[in-house]
């Protein structure tokens, strides 16, 4: 056929119409279609029904199945490195609030248990042990009160237990050679680094010392603060390093005078609880110490820690970035002439007016001259600021000061 003789669809469309008695519109059967079922029932309908109901249900069951097998599995990651295993992420279930870190594990359910609180074992693979723990592993966990380093890890990510709402304590293995714990406090196997304080550290200690719980007083008693919320950093410690007592409820710290590097976010917003809504600063007084064999982190007597001075210790000569930041009970700094080296934002936001009275950090107390001072390695806002009309302003510096 040429192109000329090609039909078009329409030349091959014909009108069909259906000679359909008005009293058979719902039932009548079109040739080679099967018939209607208006008003008529299928055949075995009901057992067709069933049958479908059941595969519905054993879907949805399945589908609910293999979501519990993918969050059981998820709840521990771990990663081959070239120095062994790696734990790399933690996933709370929930319902954990210890954790080893010592083997790789899972998580096993407990059939025919519906308790969320017990439905489940922790099962370990005891050929597969942990070396290290990455970075920010336990991020933001608010359900983990205790955590138990194994004797094989080799090395543990300071940041990796950052922002833990409730850890209480950490402890170690006695056999790891590399960590150790003072206490529930976790520092290095020479104890010249503190590494972590856990955030609900004074939870820990309240319990220790028979306190009842005092989360929403505004006031404590003395011996409250000496018990809970003041701490001694042993003299063998040369470095705090990053994020250690970050977000601790800790009003006193005193520091040794061996002591050279503060690392970033080390003294990081330390807070307390005023109440169910909010939190308040805590950490009021920085205290230096001569005496060159404190170990006890408990604090007895300054008599026991030897000649004890007021703000930083001679010999520091490294402050991080954001060291000191969002303590605003904090009211006096002194720099020592032995610090080389300030992060940006080190002593940020410790400043703020109150009725249009500066309150907090006022004023930077230096040791050295301006002069001397301006040849050190000095980050951007170092200094804390304050509203001023429309701007910040930074708080005056007083340069060759004399410690307080």
């Amino acid at each position: 056929m040429s192109k000329k003789e090609k039909k078009s669809v329409n030349d091959w469309a014909t009108d069909v119409h259906l000679d359909i008695p008005e009293d058979e519109i719902w039932t009548y059967q079109v040739p080679g279609l099967a018939a209607p079922h208006i008003n008529k029932p299928y055949k075995h309908y009901n057992l067709k029904k069933t049958v479908f109901v059941i595969v519905i249900l054993i879907a949805v069951s399945l589908s609910m199945f293999f979501s519990i097998m993918a969050l059981q599995n998820d709840t521990f990651e771990y990663t081959e490195t070239k120095n062994g295993i790696e734990f790399s992420k933690f996933s709370n279930t929930g319902y954990l609030y210890e954790l080893d870190i010592d083997y790789v594990s899972d998580i096993e359910y407990i059939p025919g248990n519906n308790d969320p609180n017990t439905n489940f074992r922790v099962v370990k693979d005891e050929d597969k042990p942990i070396t290290s723990v990455r970075q920010f592993t336990l991020n933001c966990d608010d359900k983990i009160k205790t955590i138990r380093i194994g004797e094989n890890v080799e090395f543990v990510d300071t940041k990796a237990f950052y922002s833990c709402w409730a850890l209480q304590n950490i402890e170690v293995d006695e056999n790891n050679p590399n960590y150790c714990d003072v206490d529930g406090v976790l520092y290095n196997k020479d104890k010249t680094a503190l590494l972590c304080y856990p955030c609900d550290h004074d939870e820990y200690l309240r319990r220790k010392y028979g306190y009842e719980r005092e989360l929403y007083k505004d006031e404590v008693t003395p011996e409250y603060e000496i018990d809970v919320q003041t701490y001694v950093v042993p003299a063998t410690v040369v470095k705090l390093d990053e994020m250690c007592f970050n977000y601790a409820n800790l009003r006193k710290i005193y520091l040794p005078e061996g002591l050279r590097r503060i690392e970033t976010l080390a003294v990081f917003k330390l807070h307390e609880k005023v109440d169910q809504w909010g939190t308040t600063p805590s950490l009021t007084n920085i205290y230096s110490y001569k005496s060159d064999d404190v170990t006890d982190t408990h604090f007895t007597s300054e008599k026991a820690l030897g000649e004890v001075y007021n703000s930083l210790p001679e010999g520091l000569e490294f402050i991080g970035s954001d060291a000191f930041s969002y303590n605003q009970a904090l009211s006096y700094v002194y720099i020592p002439e032995s610090v080389t080296y300030i992060g940006h934002h080190a002593f940020w936001d410790t400043v703020y007016k109150e009725g249009g009275e500066l309150k907090g950090v006022t004023v930077m107390n230096v040791a050295v001259s301006e002069e001397e001072f301006d040849k050190l390695e000095i980050g951007d806002d170092w200094k804390p600021k304050y509203d001023y009309l429309l701007f910040k302003k930074a708080v005056d510096t007083a340069f060759n000061a004399e410690r307080k």
